[in-house]
């Protein structure tokens, strides 16, 4: 089964000019969603993951399906305002300005492994800022996770010293 038969291509998504991956096919789908799941913690095996982190809010599909595959917990990553309970934030570039994100301050343990998950690794800016708070909380990013990889963006660049996997590169 590939996984690329699952991902939907929108023209003019969310702005003229972008083509948008969408993975609505895929969550619909119980047997590409197991599929991905499988290959998604594939490569995990020997890590030790203690956390998993998902990225608001495409991250938090696939997100707590692996947390619970390897039984261990999850944490939410989210915009600003969006977490209840005390947080600490890293602000990043995007195309017409910044964005921040939030965790909680209590979610990570100095030494927790982390596993960052997100749908997709565009630019890098996003995955940079979360591992930043991994680090900043004193947790140990083991790797960045996602179901695909738009590697014409150079995301990866600005992660270069983590390790990385992503179930479909373009």
């Amino acid at each position: 089964m590939f996984l690329e038969n699952y991902i939907r291509d929108i023209q003019g998504f969310p702005k003229e000019g972008i083509l948008f991956k969408d993975i609505t096919p895929l969550l619909i789908d119980p047997k590409g969603t197991q599929e991905c799941l499988k290959t998604l913690v594939s490569t995990l095996k020997n890590l030790n993951i203690d956390k998993v982190i998902g990225v608001e809010s495409r991250g938090f599909f696939f997100g707590t399906l692996i947390a619970q595959e390897l039984n261990v917990g999850f944490v939410p990553v989210r915009k600003p305002k969006k977490l209840p309970y005390e947080t600490i934030f890293a602000t990043y570039d995007i195309e017409y300005g910044t964005d921040t994100l939030e965790i909680h301050i209590d979610a990570i343990k100095k030494g927790d492994r982390i596993l960052i998950h997100d749908d997709v690794l565009a630019t890098g800016g996003t995955i940079k800022a979360v591992c930043e708070l991994v680090e900043r909380l004193g947790g140990e990013v083991m790797q960045c996770n996602f179901i695909m990889e738009l590697s014409f963006l150079n995301g990866r660049e600005k992660i270069k010293d983590k390790p990385i996997f992503a179930a479909i590169t373009y």
